[in-house]
């Protein structure tokens, strides 16, 4: 049985870029596609025209999965039920027939073992894996369990697990926005609790509040902080692919006992320094290490750390467009391989808060990221279940035909 045989239909994308346009709808690339989910700050905005044209083929319904065929091959993410989307370069649409096979299953079997297995090996071990329609069309679809109760409860429990990662991933998202409207509203618009008592005075920054200092960012800030390494025990290792690009999460990914990157501890903000990391926002604040822990991190790291201002403030900065935009008007290097100079940071202006405000800011925003660290650590714990289980749901080899969702979680707990 081949996946042809158990979908409605499977349609190549347009072979070419489809310009950004007022947001009508989004185009879904593979930059958006991630272990299956669809990332939508990844997608790309296209307007009303673009989107029929990009549909004319065929529309993407709610269920519909899109895979992609190219950079990397495999990935399958689901249609959601808004935005309107459309079909970036190097996908596919897939159409399950609800009457042959679980739409929400076949969604989660595409991501396991068996359909990954096939993929890989039909890309030949190519440098740029590719997969053409008619391979996906052919993919042997025999190994995935038929009973339509195990798909259906399978996917049920599946489906949960990533409902409520998706849930903690926007509340932390929401948190870190407040945080962020804060920073924006106190230290940039100098709307902050009492400012109507304070007079503006004249500034290289224009005006400014009396008694806020104009300096540097590298005053304010260390760059690179000095750190002692102890080489005789391991230390944990963050790499460029831990960061993510809208939020502060940065775990973690192994262990390390030396290395010539950057090291940090507690409250330190990782900043990418090269080309496209920084463009893309990879910027990270470190909550997972324990109090005088010292962490290793890529070569391509900068580390920030709050002087004459806390962590909270230190990485909000690092997270706002004009600090971003300074740094990546500073890169030199060769194209493609840019990256920041430190010495950037000696030009670009911050007007410096009085320091009772600027406690007063990190006081308020300490448990606002102890609440996002508390939530990313959750998603963490529900990857990792959702990781576990899913090879093992999707192959038959835990048997969900006599056992319920709410029983098989009971099996976990106990």
């Amino acid at each position: 049985m081949l996946l042809s045989d158990i979908t409605e239909a499977i349609v190549d994308c347009e072979h070419k870029t489809a310009p950004e346009g007022d947001g009508y709808a989004y185009s879904v690339g593979t930059k958006a596609m991630k272990g299956g989910r669809l990332v939508m700050t990844a997608t790309k905005p296209v307007s009303a025209e673009t989107y029929a044209g990009w549909t004319r083929r065929m529309r993407p319904k709610t269920g519909d999965l899109i895979l992609a065929r190219e950079a990397p091959v495999g990935d399958v993410v689901r249609v959601p039920e808004q935005p309107l989307v459309c079909l970036g370069q190097r996908t596919v649409l897939i159409r399950p027939d609800a009457s042959k096979v679980h739409p929400r299953f076949l969604h989660y079997w595409l991501l396991g073992p068996d359909a990954q297995g096939v993929m890989r090996a039909q890309t030949g071990g190519a440098t740029v894996g590719h997969l053409n329609v008619e391979d996906i069309r052919k993919l042997n679809v025999e190994p995935m369990p038929t009973d339509a109760r195990h798909q259906a409860n399978a996917a049920e429990i599946l489906g949960a697990i990533d409902d409520l990662i998706e849930n903690s991933r926007r509340r932390a998202e929401v948190l870190e926005d407040i945080a962020r409207t804060v920073f924006r509203e106190w230290f940039l618009k100098f709307r902050y609790p009492g400012h109507a008592d304070v007079p503006l005075v004249d500034s290289a920054l224009g005006p400014v509040p009396e008694r806020w200092q104009i300096l540097p960012a590298s005053r304010a800030i260390i760059i690179n902080p000095r750190i002692k390494l102890d080489k005789t025990v391991g230390h944990p290792f963050i790499a460029m692919g831990d960061l993510d690009e809208k939020s502060m999460g940065c775990r973690p990914s192994e262990v390390r006992s030396s290395g010539s990157g950057a090291k940090f501890e507690r409250g330190d903000t990782l900043f990418a320094r090269i080309t496209p990391c920084l463009q893309n926002g990879k910027t990270g604040l470190v909550q997972t290490l324990a109090e005088g822990e010292v962490g290793l991190g890529s070569t391509e790291f900068i580390v920030l750390r709050g002087q004459l201002v806390g962590s909270a403030y230190t990485y909000c900065l690092a997270r706002e467009d004009s600090f971003r935009g300074h740094a990546i008007a500073s890169m030199s290097g060769a194209s493609g391989r840019q990256r920041v100079r430190n010495e950037c940071f000696d030009t670009y202006l911050i007007a410096l808060p009085p320091q009772d405000l600027a406690d007063k800011f990190e006081s308020m925003l300490e448990p606002l990221f102890a609440e996002i660290a508390v939530l990313l650590n959750e998603v963490e714990r529900l990857q990792a279940l959702r990781d576990l289980l899913l090879p093992k749901l999707v192959t038959g080899q835990i048997d969900m035909s006599m056992l319920s969702p709410n029983e098989l979680l009971g099996e976990l707990a106990a």
